[in-house]
């Protein structure tokens, strides 16, 4: 059995979702989103996320984590400000020493829902069908522990092509 933390980076809201597999049986673990207050400076509230995710990362004790990659948007300022919480998300369990996996939004809806361009309500219809005690309070949870399953799917091909 292996845990896996799937972690939905924003600077803003920080979704993580931890899931056990076991083969092919998916089991739910605990979810949950990290908030920083917008108000503050940027590094503080790289900070929090920092705090927070290796808080996450501390309780669940994951063998493995998978991050969301970012989408490029039209306003600079904005993508780069998403690039650094992802750098967190990236940071937090790589201290630890626990691989970090990445993936590309559409995979991630494709490997959930089956088509790469889902919308959030078809992510949370199937995040219950295959993690039926999954209790997401947020869609950056929801999100989350879509990234974790999409890892829990994608990882054996992962662990062939690194062999």
């Amino acid at each position: 059995m292996i845990t896996i933390l799937g972690i939905d980076p924003g600077l803003q809201a920080t979704g993580w979702g931890a899931i056990r597999v076991k083969g092919s049986q998916l089991m739910f673990v605990a979810s949950g989103t990290i908030t920083s207050d917008p108000k503050a400076a940027l590094c503080d509230r790289l900070a929090t996320l920092y705090a927070g995710l290796q808080t996450v990362v501390a309780e669940i004790g994951p063998e493995e984590a998978a991050v969301e990659s970012t989408f490029v948007s039209r306003d600079g300022a904005a993508t780069l400000k998403l690039g650094q919480a992802r750098g967190i998300a990236l940071l937090a369990p790589a201290v630890r020493g626990i691989s970090v996996a990445e993936y590309a939004p559409n995979l991630v809806k494709k490997t959930v829902v089956g088509a790469g361009h889902a919308d959030k309500r078809q992510i949370r219809h199937m995040i219950g069908i295959l993690l039926p005690k999954a209790t997401p309070r947020t869609e950056h949870a929801a999100d989350a522990l879509a990234v974790a399953i999409c890892h829990a799917s994608h990882r054996s091909a992962r662990t062939r092509v690194a062999a």
